[in-house]
């Protein structure tokens, strides 16, 4: 059988995803990705895609983690029936 044939599982017939579905994936998540230095020749690989995917999404969480906390510093410092704080109230609804 051809590595680039879906795979079956004879056992439970369950279809598993083939070798150009995986390809095509890690291009369309790369291209999800800020710019990478390998980029450049447009084939970096998988699990340089892998490792740069987890780090990415480490940082968003870092910087939703870190504007989180800036919003509550902003709004523990402004009275809550301001006109600040309603449109602020908006914004997150």
């Amino acid at each position: 059988m051809s590595g680039r044939r879906s795979r079956q599982s004879s056992e439970e017939g369950t279809s598993r995803i083939s070798d150009d579905q995986i390809i095509e994936l890690m291009s369309k998540l790369q291209q999800l990705l800020p710019e990478i230095p390998t980029r450049r020749t447009n084939k970096a690989s998988a699990s340089k895609v892998l490792q740069e995917t987890c780090n990415y999404i480490r940082s968003l969480h870092k910087e939703v983690d870190d504007l989180s906390d800036r919003l509550s510093q902003l709004l523990s410092t402004i009275d809550a029936d301001s006109p600040e704080a309603a449109i602020i109230r908006s914004l997150l609804m």
